[in-house]
């Protein structure tokens, strides 16, 4: 199985902690993250500005990632715009662009696409993001219920691609109607469909529309379940999906010092501000945090960053303070290729990694661990024109 590795842009901000910028707060302000006052302003935070989104981009070309993420919500930049520009410093590199499809017409949305992979020379691909928080989603207007989001969200994609067809589109559903739908370049390639959830609703949805469905990094036995569950639904539909994780990564050359500085990044932090992240991240509707927030029921509070080991270099403590992917894989890079492997066999064939901060870490896995997946036969040297048939 040939894998592809993504990297991440911190598009709310970056620095040596695992504080976001924009970290949420229950009143649904955007906040600073937990107090760390023992860093100057320079190490607390890195501003998303075009110049330091478009170094990491540029590293990630370099070092051979396949792609990069790009998330979306209130408390980040806009994806559509900073990979937009960022199309400009980089040639190969192909951008994940994340999106809410609920607050913008299916039509536009798929309008914008064609632009973007005309402009961009195809390296479109595209996460569709339907969960989260529901402040956050009525800041959009979206103060539909959880299924119904789901339900939406399978018409939202049908008329998606109904537009990116060879002749004009007529639909009529519960949530969408059009005539005529197309739009001025019809994308070539057509984008990949990133598409993630972990809710019976969700999961339906990605049977049928998804061409990668996306889970956070769980223990393999329970990634591989969720994989043949969504594998056997979309078989029933006549349809094969590839399978990726959204996962964080600490990698070194001796697996000591990447505990040590696992043990740092939670280090920063006290028990208050874990506290106050935990209360906040425990009311999300999404069922993929729900299931992350579980992994960390086993937190003994005793600073020793393997306490939250729940697999040989699968580590939770991401978690204590970051919403959504909430696991890391920590240890050397043969170990970190280790685990890869390991999910590989459960049947992931992309990772979309992170790290803090970002460009450093970027360098840590692209030196270290890209090199030995490469030489495991795992990786293909360059990104392909992925070709799709609607």
């Amino acid at each position: 199985m040939n894998l592809r590795v993504h990297w991440y842009l911190p598009t709310s901000g970056d620095g040596r902690t695992i504080s976001d910028r924009a970290f949420p707060s229950l009143d649904g302000k955007a906040t600073d993250g937990p107090a760390l006052s023992g860093l100057s302003a320079a190490a607390r935070w890195r501003a998303p500005d075009i110049e330091y989104m478009a170094q990491i981009a540029k590293a990630a070309e370099q070092l051979g990632f396949h792609g990069v993420l790009t998330p979306t919500g209130v408390w980040c930049e806009d994806a559509w715009l900073v990979t937009a520009a960022l199309t400009r410093e980089t040639e190969r590199l192909k951008y994940i662009v994340a999106f809410r499809p609920g607050i913008t017409s299916p039509t536009l949305a798929a309008h914008m696409a064609g632009t973007f992979q005309e402009l961009s020379r195809g390296r479109l691909l595209l996460n569709v993001v339907t969960g989260g928080h529901s402040d956050e989603l009525r800041r959009f207007g979206d103060f539909m219920p959880h299924d119904e989001r789901y339900a939406r969200c399978d018409e939202f994609l049908s008329v998606v691609r109904g537009a990116w067809g060879a002749k004009p589109f007529d639909f009529t559903g519960t949530y969408y109607t059009v005539e005529g739908a197309t739009v001025f370049s019809r994308p070539d390639p057509l984008p990949l469909i990133y598409f993630g959830g972990s809710s019976p609703s969700a999961v339906q949805v990605a049977a049928g529309q998804a061409d990668v469905y996306l889970t956070f990094g769980e223990p393999p036995a329970q990634v591989r379940e969720k994989i043949d569950r969504v594998r056997g639904l979309a078989a029933q539909q006549g349809r094969q999906l590839r399978f990726g994780m959204r996962i964080h990564v600490i990698t070194r050359d001796h697996a000591e010092q990447a505990w040590a500085e696992a043990a740092r990044l939670v280090g920063f932090a006290g028990a208050e501000e874990i506290a106050t992240a935990q209360q906040t991240l425990a009311v999300s509707e999404s069922v993929g945090q729900q299931r992350q927030q579980a992994l960390l029921e086993d937190f003994r509070h005793s600073g020793d960053p393997r306490d939250l080991e729940i697999y040989p270099n699968l580590w939770v403590g991401i978690g204590l303070l970051r919403g959504g992917a909430g696991t890391a894989m920590v240890g050397s890079h043969d170990q970190v290729a280790d685990l890869i492997e390991d999910y590989a066999c459960q049947g992931v064939e992309e990772f979309i990694l992170s790290g803090y901060p970002h460009l450093e870490e970027a360098y840590w896995f692209g030196e270290g661990v890209l090199p030995e997946l490469r030489r495991r036969g795992r990786l293909t040297d360059e990104p392909s024109r992925e070709a799709q048939v609607l």
